[in-house]
């Protein structure tokens, strides 16, 4: 049981951080890399999770 704890506690981390890092990117890199800032919470939640929002 704490294992799952902590395995959810260190993906929503990640999470977080993915997201916010996308969200920060300057556009034009953003763009260059085909990612949206617009879509950071939906791509971070796919590459962390693994899963459509």
């Amino acid at each position: 049981m704490l294992t799952m704890i902590r395995e959810a506690a260190r993906k929503h981390t990640l999470y977080r951080r993915t997201r916010d890092e996308i969200a920060r990117m300057p556009r034009e890199v953003a763009l260059d890399l085909n990612l949206f800032p617009e879509d950071a919470q939906r791509i971070a939640y796919e590459a962390v999770y693994g899963r459509k929002a």
